[in-house]
C-alpha cells in the first residue's frame, strides 16, 4: 500500500499490538541521485517521497521569498546562517534558476564558512530543511502519534526511532505529554489529573536509547538515530484540542 504514515489511523484496522515508526529517508532514496536527497550525486532537485504531487525542493527554492526562505531554513535546518544562504540564493536565482542538487550545494558551501574536516557538509541543514518542508515531515509525524492512540490495544507498544533533533524533541514532547508528565502552566498550580484527559501512554525509555558502537560501525548513517518508546493504557484517546500546538517546543 502507497500511503503517508500520518495517515495511519484511517488505513490500519485497530487494534493492533506494535506500531513502529523509522522516520530515516531510505538509504536506497538517499543512493538514488535522480530523486534529489543528496548532493552527493548531482540530480534533479526534487526531494518529494511522492513525485506525483506536491511542489519539488526546486519549486521552493526558486519561488520563495527571502526571509520565507531563510525561516524555512532556520526553523526545519537549524542553520544559523540562513539568512546568509537565502540572501545568496535569491540573488543567484535572478539570473539562472536552480535545477540540480549540484547547483544548490555548491551556492550554499560558497557563501558559509568552512569547518573542519571531520564536521557535516555546510549544505547538510539546508537539504534537510527543504526535505521536511516539501514532504510536510514533521506534520506527517505529529499526525502518526495522535494515530497511534487511536489503533494500539492496551499494552501495545508504540517504537519511534528518530534522526534528527526536531523529530525527537516532537516524540519526546508528545510521550511526555499523553504520559500526564507535561509542566505545569504555572510553578504556583500543580497539574491535577482531573484537569485533563486519563493518561494514554506509560513511557517505556526514560532517555532516549542511542546507538551501540558496533551499530554505527557497521552502518554509519545509524549515528544520529534515537530511539524512544512508549507503552498504551486503556484510556480514550485525547481529543483533538489537547494535541500538540506548538510545534517541536523544548
Amino acid at each position: 500500500m502507497h500511503e503517508a504514515f500520518g495517515n495511519v489511523a484511517d488505513i490500519v484496522e485497530a487494534p493492533v499490538d506494535g506500531f513502529v515508526l523509522d522516520l530515516g529517508v531510505s538509504s536506497m532514496q538517499l543512493d538514488q541521485g535522480e530523486r534529489g536527497f543528496s548532493f552527493r550525486f548531482d540530480g534533479p532537485l526534487d526531494m518529494r517521497m511522492d513525485t506525483t504531487q506536491g511542489e519539488s525542493a526546486a519549486d521552493l527554492v526558486n519561488t520563495l521569498p527571502e526571509k520565507e526562505l531563510a525561516d524555512l531554513i532556520y526553523l526545519y535546518g537549524e542553520e544559523r546562517h540562513s539568512r546568509r544562504i537565502a540572501k545568496a540564493i535569491v540573488a543567484a536565482r535572478t539570473e539562472k534558476p536552480f535545477r540540480t542538487t549540484g547547483e544548490l550545494a555548491s551556492l550554499v558551501r560558497s557563501v558559509l564558512p568552512r569547518g573542519k574536516k571531520d564536521e557535516i557538509d555546510p549544505a547538510t541543514r539546508t537539504f534537510q530543511a527543504l526535505r521536511i518542508a516539501v514532504n510536510d515531515e514533521l506534520g506527517e509525524l505529529e499526525r502518526a502519534l495522535a494515530g497511534s492512540e487511536r489503533i494500539l490495544a492496551e499494552g501495545g507498544r508504540l517504537v519511534v526511532v528518530t534522526f534528527h533533533s526536531l523529530e525527537d524533541r516532537i516524540v519526546k514532547n508528545f510521550m511526555k505529554e499523553r504520559a500526564g508528565d507535561s509542566p505545569s502552566p504555572s510553578r504556583h498550580l500543580p497539574v491535577m489529573a482531573a484537569q485533563g484527559p486519563e493518561p494514554t501512554f506509560q513511557i517505556m525509555t526514560k532517555k532516549a536509547v542511542d546507538p551501540s558502537e558496533g551499530e554505527t560501525r557497521s552502518n554509519p548513517r545509524a549515528r544520529s538515530a534515537r530511539l524512544r518508546a512508549a507503552i498504551r493504557t486503556g484510556a480514550a484517546p485525547w481529543p483533538e484540542e489537547h494535541g500538540m500546538t506548538e510545534r517541536g517546543r523544548a
